[in-house]
């Protein structure tokens, strides 16, 4: 939603600092406060007709008809589209403490959930990482270990270290128990030798392609088996999405002043904690293809399609494994945001995740 309105030079200057100084202090903003703390050298019955000017484009509104103004959705939206840039500093500041904090050699939930409590201390804000989505992830390794003579599970790990196992009945060799489990076991050996060679780093939903005639004659009977086997995977792996979001910070949103109410964030929490997985069409759009630079996107007031969300806003950002999208970044607070952090904040984390995932 890109809102266009003409504004002055002096127009925007008055936008910007009414919605500085009301994210600031939550108090509505006169035109007495603007000239007296933002060094406008005009009087205040020029800034008050600006603010009149402001109200009737509805980029600001008056909540009594004798309190100063607040800013709009509509006036936050410009005031991100067009007057505000991200905070580079914060965005430094977030990327070192995440580098100091997390450890890559602990369980991948550990981590995103370890940076999800960071970023929310950090902020402020409730944060949302999605984990990373599951048809893009890449064959790290595969083993195929005998059950029996006549069976063998198949274990698939994949680059993010989630483990999928599916078991599989093997192909008649000869006289029925000629072949010992130890024999057996050998040959899925070579077999998994063979299609970790020519399937580690391919995507999950591509394992079922493969030249079966570089395998020597002897295991050409696996050839249609496995095929099928992995065919069958792709099938159940491509109709399911990984939807974990680890969430936090609900307690940092309590205690902004918009939420000092429990009934006005009793749905909202709802949402959060029962119902999350609406929350991923916001989030995290899986990519139709590759995709490069920042996906941040900021989601305002009436803009969030959810209505217990239609009193916050939104920010979010796409983090990479290579130039595929595989999750996202998200802080939700109040429409009363502070934007330029909190697009730093989410960049800062999208980016660190994409290094250490790529």
């Amino acid at each position: 939603m890109h809102l266009e309105f003409k504004l002055n030079d002096r127009h925007k200057r008055v936008l910007q600092a009414t919605v500085n100084h009301y994210v600031a202090t939550a108090e509505p903003v006169g035109s007495k406060v603007l000239v007296e703390e933002y060094n406008f050298s005009v009087s205040t019955a020029t800034i008050r007709s600006c603010l009149s000017h402001l109200d009737k484009s509805g980029l600001l509104y008056q909540p009594h008809t004798s309190a100063g103004r607040v800013p709009s959705d509509s006036g936050y939206r410009w005031y991100v589209d067009h007057l505000m840039t991200p905070n580079i500093k914060t965005g430094k500041q977030v990327e070192n403490l995440l580098q100091e904090k997390l450890n890559w050699q602990w369980s991948l939930e550990s981590l995103f959930k370890s940076a999800a409590q960071i970023l929310s201390s950090l902020s402020g804000y409730i944060t949302l990482i999605t984990m990373p989505q599951a048809q893009n992830s890449r064959l790290h390794h595969l083993q195929l270990v005998a059950v029996d003579s006549g069976r063998a599970m198949l274990i698939l790990v994949t680059d993010t270290y989630q483990t999928h196992s599916i078991l599989m009945d093997l192909p008649n060799t000869g006289e029925e128990g000629s072949e010992t489990i130890e024999q057996v076991s050998r040959e899925l050996q070579v077999l998994s030798n063979f299609l970790n060679h020519n399937l580690k780093g391919r995507l999950l939903t591509e394992l079922e392609h493969l030249d079966w005639t570089e395998l020597d004659s002897k295991f050409e009977c696996y050839g249609e088996q496995l095929t099928q086997v992995l065919k069958q995977f792709k099938q159940r792996h491509s109709a399911s999405i990984y939807t974990d979001i680890w969430i936090s910070g609900v307690a940092e949103l309590l205690r902004q002043p918009e939420f000092s109410q429990l009934q006005q964030v009793q749905t909202l929490i709802h949402l959060l904690e029962e119902e999350p997985t609406q929350l991923l069409p916001l989030i995290f759009k899986v990519p139709e293809q590759e995709q490069q630079g920042s996906q941040v996107q900021v989601w305002i007031g009436s803009e969030n399609p959810l209505e217990p969300m239609q009193s916050c806003a939104l920010v979010t950002s796409s983090y990479f494994r290579g130039s595929v999208p595989v999750g996202s970044v998200g802080v939700l607070g109040p429409t009363r945001m502070m934007y330029e952090n909190a697009i730093a904040v989410v960049e800062a984390t999208a980016g660190y995740l994409s290094d250490a995932l790529s």
